[in-house]
């Protein structure tokens, strides 16, 4: 049966115009002194100057990208390292507002990557509105112009690199014209491009299938050990990389597990495992961190050369990691409460660190300069937390990192506690969530207004991090903000996300619903003052709490979101998602229609208003989910409001004005709709 909306996921005038006349009533309807007010506050929080600014050392200088409320585009700049540590004294590269007034373009900066040794030039990423496509242009950090004939690369989803120190070559993955892009719209080949010789003529050092996610490469520059590699991600959790050699461009495997995150630190290996890894009558658990000889990932692992540096347990996950010259450093989530570790690339010998860190606080740790040094930068942040940053050295005997600055606190946190508590899903899974608010409302004495939120989705965690606008715009006013740690996440590592991927999808759900449920139980919060947001997966997780567990909210938001699961793989980057939902093109549609919302709206039937958001520019996740989903919820009469930005790609919004007039229009929205 055809779609009769399928002509909204079209970019024309008619599907324009249906979108300004809801954008604009939606706004019309909620603008107000009330509005205005939430949005000048979280305008103010999001345009500081006196943010956090966190930088990139590269040689003599940190590197750091700032917006505020007169630069809302932003500017790159940067500092010598004894001036950062101290009081910055800021040297203005690069200032994408004025960049933008010069070329009638809405560029949004997307990062720079610097020329070893003497990091002169930089291969800039702008992004059209914030879109994922994206423009690539060589500039000069003397003369600090962009290069006229320099490396330029037209707008596509794609990335440039330098290749080798001192370069005058570039890896460029990117759209080089018809079928060189994969299905999911991400470039299908990378080639070496040397400067003054043509894009079209340079070599491919690696090609994929129209059906693969993408092809990459990338250059490690460690001394000593410079490697160059190209990856072949056929999905999501399948990805062959290959160490190129710099002479012939010829490939060679690397033998390790393709489902495994692979890096490396001088002549080791270092592997995250995904699943089980069988090797010599031995089990490698999923979820574990390994080093093994690098010649041995070339020619053939052994097991007894493996050295098993962290084994998760039931309720303790791998979380992060980084290589600096001594070792690995590496955080791990046990309950979802952080932890840090550190192993000496000598012994591999493992010594747990112990920062200072409130209960549920959560942690981050990067090398400053993994080339040359043991330093370390240090971010700590929780809820009511304001990120703070640290710098100093890792080491067996601990972190010795003394304090740089914070995030300067943005909203009172007089009178507010953090907790965290575990619901029963449906199945049995005890699944944790995060309660921040005030204790009446946490101990049921006095039950609040309850924002919900989740993800659930790609084995992304979900940790505590500074609430700034939330807490300003929600907490102030005595609501309590959740975060559910549900199944499709990596709270628990690769099995925690595997439990609820394709034919298990429901159990992220059942999750979601068993919090919500477990909320208004414990007198938190009830029903009619209970809301439940979540973006992109978190969408269509919030489509799902609309269609199936509608009499549990009072109201719900759900932002660039996944909602017609029969034409997901077939739009924008939808493809490379089959991997995590099934193929709607198979016999897997049967399960995909149970958990697809556009397809489970009854014609009848209670359900809570539901606000409805998305970008125009979002290249990633398709506007005509939103679209569709809401033009169907018109049609039957239901309470729904639609909010489409013009920018922001699948971040919702390009600056700090775009975002605190979508944040305030949420918040003004949930103070309407809830009792």
């Amino acid at each position: 049966m055809t779609d009769p909306r399928l002509w909204l996921e079209d970019s024309n005038t008619e599907t324009l115009a249906w979108v300004k006349e809801r954008t604009d009533r939606t706004l019309a309807s909620y603008r107000g002194d009330e509005f205005e007010s939430k949005r000048s506050a979280i305008f103010d929080i999001l345009s500081a100057k006196d943010k956090l600014d966190l930088g990139t050392l590269r040689g003599d200088y940190v590197y750091n990208f700032h917006t505020d409320a007169d630069h809302p585009r932003g500017l790159w700049r940067r500092a010598t390292l004894d001036s950062y540590l101290d009081k910055p004294d800021w040297d203005v590269l690069l200032d994408v507002d004025a960049l933008g007034r010069e070329e009638g373009e809405s560029w949004v900066f997307g990062g720079a990557n610097l020329r070893r040794p003497n990091f002169d030039r930089a291969l800039i990423t702008l992004k059209p509105g914030g879109s994922d496509a994206n423009v690539v242009r060589e500039f000069d950090l003397e003369t600090r112009t962009f290069i006229a004939d320099g490396f330029t690369a037209p707008a596509s989803k794609g990335s440039m690199s330098w290749m080798r120190r001192d370069s005058d070559s570039v890896l460029i993955a990117r759209d080089f014209g018809p079928g060189t892009l994969t299905d999911s719209g991400y470039p299908r080949s990378v080639r070496l491009w040397r400067r003054g010789g043509a894009v079209d003529e340079a070599p491919t050092i690696l090609e994929g299938e129209r059906e693969d996610i993408l092809v990459s490469a990338s250059h490690d520059f460690t001394p000593g050990y410079e490697r160059t590699f190209a990856v072949r991600a056929k999905d999501f959790r399948d990805t062959v990389v290959y160490e190129v050699d710099h002479d012939t461009l010829e490939l060679k495997e690397i033998l390790l597990p393709h489902s495994a995150g692979v890096g490396t630190i001088q002549d080791w290996a270092v592997v995250e495992l995904r699943y089980d890894w069988e090797l010599d009558d031995e089990t490698f658990l999923a979820g574990s961190l390994l080093a093994l000889p690098y010649e041995d990932g070339l020619n053939g692992p052994v097991a007894d050369r493996v050295v098993k540096i962290f084994t998760p347990t039931p309720r303790a996950s791998l979380a992060g990691m980084t290589e600096i010259q001594s070792g690995v450093v590496f955080t791990t989530l046990d309950n979802v409460r952080s932890r840090v570790y550190f192993a000496s690339i000598d012994t591999w010998e493992v010594t747990e660190l112990h920062p200072e860190l409130d209960t549920f606080d959560s942690i981050g740790v990067g090398a400053v300069d993994r080339e040359r040094g043991d330093e370390v930068w240090v971010t700590t942040t929780g809820f009511l937390t304001p990120t703070t940053l640290l710098y100093g050295t890792a080491s067996p005997d601990g972190l010795d990192v003394t304090k740089v600055r914070s995030t300067p606190e943005r909203f009172s946190t007089d009178g507010l506690m953090v907790d965290q508590q575990w619901a029963v899903s449906a199945d049995g899974t005890k699944v944790p969530y995060f309660l921040v608010g005030r204790p009446s409302a946490l101990t049921g004495s006095e039950p609040a207004q309850c924002l919900l939120d989740g993800y659930g989705g790609f084995e992304v965690s979900r940790t505590p991090s500074y609430l700034g606008a939330y807490g300003k715009a929600w907490l102030e006013d005595g609501g309590v903000y959740v975060v559910a740690n549900i199944r499709g996440g990596g709270e628990f590592g690769p099995a925690w996300h595997q439990a609820a991927l394709k034919e298990g999808r429901h159990r992220a759900y059942e999750d979601f619903a068993a919090v919500a449920m477990d909320l208004v139980a414990n007198n938190v919060t009830t029903v009619p003052k209970l809301a439940a947001i979540g973006g992109s997966n978190g969408g269509l997780l919030i489509g799902n709490m609309y269609t199936t567990y509608p009499e549990l909210f009072g109201a719900l938001v759900t932002r660039v979101p996944l909602l017609d699961m029969k034409r997901f793989s077939h739009l924008l980057a939808g493809a490379s998602w089959m991997d995590e939902y099934g193929n709607p093109d198979t016999e897997e549609w049967e399960t995909l229609q149970r958990y697809s919302p556009y397809h489970n709206v009854k014609e009848t039937g209670e359900y809570p208003p539901i606000l409805v958001m998305t970008s125009t520019k979002d290249d990633r996740v398709h506007p005509g989910h939103a679209r569709k989903f809401t033009a169907l919820l018109e049609e039957l009469g239901h309470d729904v409001e639609y909010y489409e930005n013009i920018e922001g790609g699948h971040a919702g919004a390009a600056d700090a004005e775009q975002s605190a007039l979508s944040l305030a229009l949420i918040f003004e929205f949930l103070s309407r709709r809830l009792a």
